[in-house]
């Protein structure tokens, strides 16, 4: 499983607002400056983090962008869902069904359902909150003397 750039912004775009929108909405001119990434690539993610329910939309002078939920209400699992479409390591495993021929008699089918058991596991047990925690923490550990 290789998560698309799509599903990295998504998540960095999320962290930054989470960081920023304690005096309101947040533009994705501004996220596109701090995080380095273009302003057209985060218009093409807003629409599926939108459709989730992960953000609230603001328009005019000061519109920009929010979370809907507070940032532990967030898992790296359900960001990447919502951006990448799936967790699953193999295409037989991302729907509801294995529609393959040959999965009751495939010898590996079992590694790849453990595989994305273990991701899927790790990746819920990540929130918004828990990177904001070890950012804040990563930056209180460096102190100018």
């Amino acid at each position: 499983m290789k998560i698309s750039t799509r599903g990295r912004y998504a998540l960095r775009m999320l962290i930054d607002i989470a960081e920023n929108q304690e005096n309101g909405f947040v533009a994705l001119k501004e996220i596109s400056l701090r995080q380095d990434i273009s302003k057209k690539y985060l218009e093409q993610i807003v629409p599926a983090l939108s459709a989730s329910g992960y953000l609230i939309a603001g328009r005019g002078f000061m519109g920009g962008y929010k979370l809907s939920k507070r940032p532990s209400a967030y898992t790296v699992a359900d960001i990447l869902r919502a951006t990448e479409g799936s967790l699953a390591p193999v295409a037989c495993l991302e729907g509801d069904t294995n529609l393959c021929q040959r999965a009751d008699s495939c010898d590996t089918l079992y590694i790849w359902k453990g595989l994305m058991e273990v991701i899927e596991n790790y990746l819920e047990k990540i929130t918004l909150q828990d990177i904001l925690n070890r950012k804040i923490k990563r930056n209180d550990d460096y102190v100018l003397l």
